[in-house]
């Protein structure tokens, strides 16, 4: 069980202390993102969506519920979920 809160920020706003533990969940390394200025204890590009699913919904809002949709049977579907479930929630 996670006893800790579990927080989503962009991996452009600054690190602060209170952050806790960083897991950057992307396929692409950010642009302008020095990995050691970055402070992620891990990259989890395995478990980000598609260049499918994420090149369809090119950030359009009206298209958010067809990304979503797509992202959760990409989950269900994806060995490595069970995996990083495991390292995150022990």
């Amino acid at each position: 069980m996670l006893n800790y809160p579990l927080t989503m920020k962009r991996i452009y706003e600054k690190v602060e202390k209170e952050d806790g533990c960083r897991i950057l969940v992307d396929r692409l390394w950010p642009r302008g993102v020095a990995k050691e200025k970055a402070d992620l204890k891990e990259w989890a590009k395995e478990i980000a969506p598609t260049p499918t699913i994420r090149k369809a919904f090119n950030h359009q809002p009206q298209k958010f519920n067809a990304f979503k949709q797509a992202y959760w049977a990409e989950l269900e579907a994806n060995p490595h979920v069970e995996k990083f479930k495991q390292y995150i929630f022990g």
